[in-house]
């Protein structure tokens, strides 16, 4: 019999939520099966089997434990196999695929339409994922690499679940949870909500709780300003236009704005350390280095992953490292290391149709740009009305530290290099090609 802690997922993090099981309680699992997910106020972490056997949950998910409480225990002496006894690989086939091949198989080849058309299919009870039509089943990253690592595919699984047969208390599940069901109709979907007195009422994260401390924090104990520019897309987007092709041909990543803005803004601290610095007590800290965070939206809230080195990389570098990050992010595998130790943010609002807003310093930073939609918009152009495209910038700082003259001359070249990109530039024969490393 052994012991499963909850480890440590950082310096000073004294408690964790358990976010979620991954297995039953009873179930036989083998050495290295991730078994729940953690969520500390930083990231959210895997707990791994440290042995085989039958395991046994003494903590529910959702409850708040502290580092080091023993939250499971393992059998050691118990006998059985996963696919006997643990509902997660329950669905084995005489013939499984390949791991690889199932990693490479496109969606619309594992996920096919059920051919069921006379058979109803109730909202898969929260315990057994039964019924649920191929097309609408969401497979985790976690339950994908648990098939993975059994030579299952997700067809297998579906066609495994499609053998089971209805049974009454399946009817009866579905009709408790039919309100719960987003409808094809647009006058169920606006049945489904309003007209009634109900709430719902849903414990904060862990994570949640800490982003919403650490938020008032910024309001109460720093002197934020915001300061505003405009910057004509126009340079960017003819450069994107004639390059995107080789560009994605030669390093096979596509060319976004983010690159060149992190470029705009490495180039940019160089001029305005003040900007790049961070408070420390009664002395400040000047980085000789730009570790730029870049604010992501993933499904358990505001994540900023960190390039390292960023004043150091080509934009196909950027590209590719934010790529990597916003994937960690979204699947809920950034480690705490590649969250810590940023000098400056960037946010981009745009994604979400964001016209101007005023962003939040992300402690202990003391800058932040705010990067938003691009519109077509008047503007004078040598004493001329011209429409070009023009995206806001904002740049919210701690006035302790930066001085507005500062600040607005900081902002300033981020426009210059953004609407000339040949000034991120010293030297080359023809810049721009210089600039993207073909």
């Amino acid at each position: 019999m052994i012991e499963i802690k909850v480890p440590s997922p950082g310096e000073s993090i004294t408690e964790v939520q358990l976010a979620s099981w991954l297995v039953e309680d009873g179930d036989y699992v083998e050495k290295d099966t991730e078994l729940a997910e953690i969520d500390s106020d930083k990231a959210t972490l895997s707990i791994i089997a440290e042995a085989s056997g039958k395991i046994q949950i003494l903590v529910e998910a959702g409850e708040t434990v502290e580092v080091g409480k023993v939250i499971c225990t393992i059998d050691t002496e118990a006998k059985g196999t996963p696919q006997e006894s643990s509902k997660k690989t329950e669905p084995a086939a005489p013939e499984p695929k390949a791991a690889d091949e199932t990693a490479k198989a496109p969606a619309a080849e594992t996920s096919p339409q059920p051919e069921a058309k006379n058979e109803p299919e109730p909202t898969p009870k929260k315990e057994e994922q039964k019924h649920a039509p191929a097309t609408d089943i969401h497979v985790s990253p976690l339950a994908r690499k648990l098939l993975q690592a059994n030579n299952l595919s997700e067809q297998e699984m579906i066609d495994f679940y499609k053998k089971l047969r209805i049974t009454k208390d399946d009817v009866a599940h579905f009709i408790d949870d039919k309100k719960n069901i987003p409808s094809q109709a647009a006058s169920t979907a606006a049945a489904g909500w309003g007209g009634t007195r109900d709430t719902e009422r849903k414990k904060m994260s862990t994570l949640r709780l800490k982003l919403s401390e650490r938020l008032v924090s910024v309001k109460n104990d720093t002197a934020m300003l915001t300061t505003f520019n405009e910057v004509n897309m126009s340079a960017i987007m003819d450069i994107r236009n004639q390059y995107k092709e080789i560009f994605k041909k030669q390093y096979d990543i596509s060319l976004g704005f983010m690159s060149f803005f992190v470029k705009a803004v490495t180039e940019a601290l160089q001029h305005f350390p003040q900007v790049n610095a961070q408070l420390d007590g009664n002395e400040m800290i000047y980085h000789n280095y730009a570790d730029i965070g870049i604010a992501v939206s993933a499904p358990k809230g505001l994540m900023v992953p960190i390039i390292r080195n960023a004043e150091k990389l080509m934009l196909h570098e950027i590209e590719t490292e934010i790529k990597n990050l916003a994937g960690k992010a979204r699947n809920s595998r950034l480690t705490i290391d590649e969250m810590t130790g940023g000098t400056f943010t960037i946010t981009n609002g745009g994604v979400f149709g964001s016209m101007l807003s005023t962003p939040i310093l992300n402690p202990p930073q003391s800058a932040i740009l705010g990067m938003h939609n691009i519109l077509e918009r008047p503007i004078a152009v040598n004493g001329k009305v011209e429409i070009a495209p023009i995206m806001y910038v904002a740049l919210s700082y701690d006035h302790r530290i930066i001085d507005g003259r500062e600040s607005v001359s900081f902002l300033v070249k981020v426009k210059e290099m953004l609407e000339n990109p040949a000034r991120m530039l010293f030297g080359g024969s023809d810049p721009v090609e210089n600039l993207l490393g073909l």
